[in-house]
């Protein structure tokens, strides 16, 4: 079994890295090394293609694993491990580098934290918040022989975050949590689903600045997520199924300050997405050069 597993897994590697145009081979990597079947349990499995309703697979055979679906990890809430294609693109939009350090929101099972894992490799580090009892511990089982992983079951959402140099979240937001932005260390990269629950959205890549309120923005492609506890709105909600309905891939930066001007797309409290870039600071001359 585990053979036939090794082959599926290398073509569903190749496939889904394909079809995302994921330039990182690591990323390609990862997908081939990381058994999916511990994270989903014992089959059959519930499958479905984005919104469409579940099927549940006539047995156990890993191939039904090893395709571009979303897998049921509690099917009465719509709990999924998440689409693999999706997330290939994402993650190489990203650039997890090998050495950094990553938090991870809504760990659900583990799956894509072993992949995060397999990606920073054995001198970063990964720390996964998953607010689910159950699923907490299922990733915490999981996951136990990645000396370089931990699993906290609690919220994401906390002021004592560690820092980090990518924060992926897992979950469907309204608005970019503060203390996510907090905690990237500058360079530092966030990408979350900016998609309150029911919504389809877009996932959003913001990266820190060394200074300065203006902080590089671009959605990495639509995306639909249950919902993070805490962050929900409905108004919203609202307003950005509105902002979806054109215009998003213009997004090019996140505003922490201001008022928003003509250049915006989307304004929430404290915070507006516009579809202008950061200016760069005109470089200074160096003295002794010049001077020279």
């Amino acid at each position: 079994m585990e053979d036939r597993s090794a082959k599926y897994r290398a073509f569903y590697a190749q496939l889904i890295c394909a079809a995302a145009r994921a330039a990182d081979p690591r990323i390609e990597e990862a997908f081939r090394t990381v058994r999916r079947e511990p994270f989903v349990g014992p089959g059959p499995w519930s499958i479905s293609v984005g919104s469409h309703p579940y099927v549940v697979t006539p047995d156990d055979d890993p191939a039904f694993v090893y395709q571009n679906t979303l897998l049921a990890l509690d099917s009465a809430r719509g709990l999924n491990i998440g689409m693999p294609g999706a997330h290939a693109h994402w993650l190489d939009g990203c650039a997890v580098k090998e050495g950094e350090t990553v938090v991870q929101i809504g760990a659900g099972s583990g799956y894509y934290t072993a992949i995060l894992a397999h990606l920073v490799g054995p001198g970063g580090r990964v720390h996964a918040y998953e607010i689910d009892e159950r699923l907490a511990g299922l990733a915490r089982e999981n996951l136990k022989d990645i000396a370089y992983v931990d699993v906290r079951d609690r919220t994401g959402i906390a002021s004592d975050l560690l820092k980090a140099d990518v924060i992926y979240v897992c979950a469907g937001a309204a608005q970019p949590a503060t203390e996510w932005l907090d905690a990237l260390r500058p360079g530092g990269r966030l990408v979350f689903p900016l998609a309150p629950e029911g919504i389809l959205g877009g996932m959003l890549m913001v990266t820190r600045p060394d200074e300065g309120a203006a902080w590089p923005a671009k959605f990495l492609g639509r995306a639909q997520f249950i919902g993070c506890a805490g962050l929900q709105d409905a108004d919203a909600a609202r307003r950005l199924a509105e902002a979806f309905a054109g215009g998003w891939e213009g997004v090019q930066s996140l505003r922490r300050e201001g008022a928003p001007d003509e250049t915006c797309w989307f304004a929430g409290e404290g915070w507006w997405l516009s579809t202008a870039p950061v200016a760069t600071a005109p470089i200074k001359p160096n003295a002794d050069i010049t001077q020279a």
